[in-house]
């Protein structure tokens, strides 16, 4: 992995892996090697060598891994790219994935240029599958196939390509797109794939696996066709959204940017001059809704505004960019949900007159609580699924009867709209008590309006289907 960013030597920083040392890592299967071939303020390339121990790989293997047969011993695990490797770098660069880097913690937002080159990738699907897979992320892609044997050129290609990939990204987006991938172009994990995958799953391809082209082949080949846990992690990541840039956070080269604007313009205006529409990027139904909220808010004429359930702070931050919400305050039953908002709405950082605006505090929406009080309008985006059906009365109680905004804004899934969804089945998050029906929701916020004096008006959030509605529904009530 090279990089010229002037000073090159940060790849270090981001590696957590000094360049002036050679460090060994002991695996179950072998041994993994980091070096710098080269490290220079110009150019500085970080190398990973793994030496796979056949013998050690064999005895790692239980008899329900995938080929416990001959192949266990005649296989080409040492001398690939495979799966192997890929469990390597995720050990091994943790941190840098996990993108946190104590000495320099500004690094790791940055995206910076970047080669990366595999000698002998096994390719299933040949080297058109490794640019399907890899360009769509920002890459440019070389992958050539590898002949069976450079004397005998008659003899065709081998199942394996030498892959470079060159972009500008962050390194730890870097890092996850191979931690993904390659075990996906490998197609055959060395060891047996639990549960516990999809999470890797998810946390590495958070932010832009849902939204990549071929996200049904990568689930599908990652998980070993196990048909359960794709859909499991499809549902997960379509509740997370495609929420990179925000969540990340990342610095913005201004000219770069600047110049990405240009380019879209022009391109849009060569479209428009060719009777053609431009292309528009759809936006993540997360953003359109926390958009059709704050829309509502400003409709309302709300100047102070309760979070209920704020969670690390996106509508939060997306109200304090907005003058008008005079009080902004954010609740959540989870105190690392807080941790995380205050770090992303870089509390320490953020100017007296908008700190002035600001409220976080812990709660919890079963319990009556006079810091609930006082406020235009409150949110509940996205939480009554997440409360038993038991306790919802209770909810109820707290916010309607006790706290008593002049206005409440609800919104949650449209459960019919789930078979939308590729591969989906079941709810669409594993933490969601239920899911309700158009009828359902709409007869849920009637009664409550009916039971504490307000009354209750609905509004479709995202694309409004004409067979199974919008896939977020939305009640406004008003006192």
């Amino acid at each position: 992995m090279t990089t010229t960013a002037v000073p090159a030597t940060d790849l270090g920083f981001l590696l957590h892996k000094h360049p002036d040392r050679v460090q060994e890592f002991d695996r179950s299967f072998g041994t993994a090697t980091v070096f710098y071939p080269e490290s220079g303020e110009e150019r500085c390339t970080a190398a990973l060598l793994l030496e796979v121990d056949p013998i050690a790989l064999v005895r790692s293997r239980g008899k329900n891994s995938p080929d416990f047969s001959l192949s266990q011993y005649v296989n080409d695990r040492p001398y690939a790219a495979s799966s192997l490797l890929a469990v390597a770098l995720g050990d091994v660069f943790r941190t840098a994935r996990a993108g946190r880097c104590k000495a320099r913690p500004e690094l790791p937002g940055r995206p910076m240029p970047l080669e990366i080159r595999l000698p002998a990738l096994p390719c299933r699907g040949g080297p058109e599958l490794a640019v399907r897979l890899f360009e769509p992320l920002g890459w440019a892609v070389e992958a050539r196939a590898v002949p069976l044997d450079e004397g005998f050129p008659e003899w065709g290609d081998s199942r394996y390509v030498r892959l470079t990939l060159s972009g500008t990204v962050r390194l730890a987006d870097a890092l996850n797109h191979l931690y993904v991938l390659l075990p996906v172009l490998d197609d055959g994990k060395h060891y047996w794939i639990a549960p516990d995958e999809v999470d890797k799953l998810v946390r590495a391809g958070e932010g832009w696996l849902y939204g990549h082209p071929e996200r049904g082949l990568i689930m599908r080949r990652y998980l070993g066709r196990r048909w359960a846990l794709a859909r499991t992690a499809l549902a997960r990541l379509a509740e997370l959204g495609d929420e990179t840039e925000e969540q990340l956070e990342p610095a913005v080269d201004e000219d770069a940017a600047a110049g990405e604007t240009a380019a879209d313009e022009a391109a849009a205006a060569e479209a428009e001059a060719q009777g053609e529409a431009p292309e528009v990027k759809p936006k993540a139904l997360n953003v359109r809704r926390r958009e059709a909220v704050l829309e509502t808010l400003e409709e309302l004429g709300a100047t102070s505004v309760l979070d209920l359930g704020c969670g690390q702070g996106e509508l939060v931050g997306a109200l304090l960019a907005r003058p008008r919400f005079a009080r902004v305050a954010g609740m959540d039953v989870s105190a690392m949900a807080l941790t995380i908002a205050a770090r992303k709405l870089r509390l320490d950082r953020m100017p007296d007159s908008k700190r002035a605006r600001l409220t976080l505090f812990q709660g919890a929406l079963t319990y009556t609580d006079k810091r609930l009080s006082g406020y235009d309008a409150a949110v509940l985006m996205e939480v009554i699924e997440h409360v038993d059906p038991p306790r919802l009365a209770a909810l109820e109680l707290v916010v309607f009867g006790h706290a008593r905004p002049q206005h409440v804004l609800v919104t949650t899934p449209n459960i019919e709209y789930n078979p939308r969804y590729e591969f989906l089945t079941g709810l669409r998050h594993r933490d969601h008590r239920f899911e309700w029906s158009r009828a359902e929701f709409a007869a849920w916020a009637s009664r409550v309006a009916g039971d504490y004096g307000y009354q209750v008006t609905f509004k479709p959030v995202g694309d409004d289907d004409p067979e199974v509605g919008p896939p977020t529904q939305m009640g406004v009530f008003t006192r």
